[in-house]
């Protein structure tokens, strides 16, 4: 099997799954929280799309197995793919659909498949990492042969949990890899102003002994090499390690974000360095133009059919709203 098109499929995978939430989530509420009338409403709030991030989902998870496990953020639909997790209950939980990975009361931000490893998406920034922590310290305690991951943005080295993660990882060695997806931007501000330092995540890695390695976030080959030698060595009992990867966010901070505190000549840049167009250009040149074609066809059916199946998926019924709630009696907090 030819590794790029392997990594090819899972990013047109998730970019075909991303284009399609957004479709479906315009209309349900526009930046600032108004509900819009006249448009057909399937998705009923904002997403935080990863489009443009591609090649760091994929390159890393493809160095990593089903016992492996991973924590993600609230932009976490192609981590969530690229770990295995099943499109159309992802697209059904979108919608709020009572077959959806969370009965329809998650949403977005809140996917989870523990069958695969994906101990969940998060809306708190940060909080993945102390979490993988936990896991991996678990892991260790057991001593199964797994790692954890936890991917984060660069807005998230500024935040305490990120200094108590990765110094908890190194003190006790644990197997697991820190990947700050940069993209740049914090919700809506340039991340640049508000991070002190050169390189910041690296940098506050290696200043607790934590091996770093910086990488182009949009070549999902180098993603993947880089990948394959820092899961190598923390399986091989090598403690924890960071990879940076510098990409960019293509959309706004939600879907409905126009973005417009963003310098347009910036975005047109970026646009030049879509990680997909990289690759299908590399297939391209390698004679594999027909099969690439193929993948992003196969991707887009594969997409609409779990649109399709969630839209005529039945929502949850009343009493669900009460299904995880449970009473610890009363008196219990006197």
């Amino acid at each position: 099997m030819n590794e790029l098109l392997d990594l090819y499929r899972t990013m047109v995978r998730i970019r075909a799954f991303e284009d399609a939430a957004e479709a479906a989530s315009q209309g349900g509420v526009s930046w600032g929280g108004a509900a819009t009338d006249g448009v057909e409403v399937r998705v009923k709030g904002p997403l935080h799309l990863s489009t443009g991030q591609e090649g760091v989902a994929a390159g890393v998870c493809r160095h990593l197995h089903a016992r492996d496990l991973l924590t993600s953020t609230h932009r976490g639909h192609g981590h969530t793919l690229a770990k295995g997790a099943d499109p159309t209950k992802m697209m059904c939980e979108l919608f709020g659909r009572a077959s959806g990975y969370n009965g329809g009361k998650g949403g977005s931000m809140h996917i989870a498949d523990f069958s695969v490893g994906m101990l969940g998406a998060n809306g708190v920034v940060t909080a993945g990492l102390p979490i993988a922590v936990g896991a991996a310290h678990a892991l260790k305690i057991r001593g199964e042969d797994a790692i954890a991951v936890s991917f984060f943005g660069d807005g998230a080295i500024n935040r305490g949990p990120f200094l108590e993660a990765l110094n908890w990882a190194q003190i006790y060695g644990l197997p697991v890899l820190f990947v700050c997806e940069d993209n740049r931007i914090s919700a809506t501000t340039q991340s640049a102003p508000m991070t002190a330092g050169e390189q910041a995540a690296s940098a506050r890695a290696q200043a607790l002994g934590i091996p770093a390695v910086q990488v182009d976030g949009n070549d999902v080959q180098a993603v993947s090499e880089a990948a394959r030698t820092l899961v190598g060595a923390i399986r091989a009992g090598g403690g924890p390690r960071l990879l940076h990867a510098q990409t960019y966010r293509l959309k706004g901070h939600v879907s409905v974000d126009p973005a417009k505190y963003r310098d347009p000549a910036e975005l047109a840049r970026a646009l030049e360095n879509d990680p997909i167009d990289r690759a299908r250009a590399r297939l391209q040149a390698q004679g594999l133009g027909t099969q690439a074609a193929q993948i992003e066809a196969e991707a887009r059916e594969e997409i609409a059919a779990a649109v399709a199946t969630a839209a005529a998926a039945p929502l949850p019924p009343a009493e669900a709203a009460y299904g995880d709630v449970v009473s610890i009696g009363e008196g219990a907090w006197t």
